[in-house]
């Protein structure tokens, strides 16, 4: 499916091929990229695919900071194309994977975000605003770099007045800074860099040491649902 790297600049040209999280090359990749470009004219261009992607990612998997899965293979982007819901660390893998199985590059970005507009039973579980390993991506299109999150789902946005989040082609499209009511909402405060794969090891072990509470949380909804979903929580506006 993947299309000649033309042009690419030097810096991009790592981020092209699959990886074990990035699995371009997977059926179940291909199968979700192929449903996302379904109604894509004939000659579209990357760019166009791009914004779908992006768009597919963001609205057809529901963002629920509650389904945290604690399990290396739970964040191959094989497994993350058949799930119903995510946050942003899954979605920002399957994008990646995504981009690449079209000719795209992608690397996975990774930074710690401070939520402003934190929901209490969220705050009590993880004891801080400071949400760590926040996920994005960093794609390149024409010899230029951009960086999209695609976590927030447009419906949940709606619901909870935050800006849904658009990638244009031409621009980046990160969290906001401020919400639909001009009160603070993401703030980057540490961007810990560009990846060719998730360093879901280091990850994992750095979520377990900082969110203790919310970690425990997880293993007990785990063990009570072996979907690894919990539909007692509904998606709230975290990272």
């Amino acid at each position: 499916m993947a299309q000649p790297h033309d042009d690419l600049p030097a810096e991009a040209e790592r981020y092209v091929m699959p990886s074990h999280f990035v699995e371009s090359d997977s059926l179940e990749v291909q199968g979700f990229v192929t449903s996302a470009l379904r109604n894509l004219p004939v000659g579209a261009t990357k760019r166009d695919k791009a914004i779908r992607l992006f768009e597919a990612v963001r609205d057809d998997i529901r963002y629920d900071p509650y389904c945290f899965a604690l399990d290396e293979d739970s964040y191959r982007a094989s497994r993350i194309a058949g799930v119903k819901a995510a946050y942003c660390v899954p979605k920002a893998i399957l994008l990646a994977a995504c981009l690449r199985a079209v000719g795209i590059p992608a690397a996975l970005g990774f930074a710690d975000v401070r939520n402003h507009l934190n929901t209490p039973k969220l705050q009590e579980l993880m004891g801080t605003d400071l949400f760590i390993y926040h996920g994005y991506v960093q794609l390149w299109l024409g010899g230029e770099p951009y960086k999209v999150t695609p976590a927030f789902n447009t419906e949940m946005c709606e619901r909870f007045g935050v800006k849904p989040l658009v990638f244009d082609g031409y621009h980046d499209a990160l969290f906001h800074e401020f919400d639909e009511q001009d009160q603070r909402h993401m703030e980057y405060v540490n961007d810990r860099g560009l990846y060719v794969d998730a360093p879901i090891g280091e990850f994992l072990k750095a979520f377990t040491e900082t969110y203790p509470k919310l970690e425990e949380f997880n293993r007990v909804r785990i063990s009570r649902d072996s979907s690894g979903y919990d539909s007692a929580f509904a998606a709230e506006p975290a990272t």
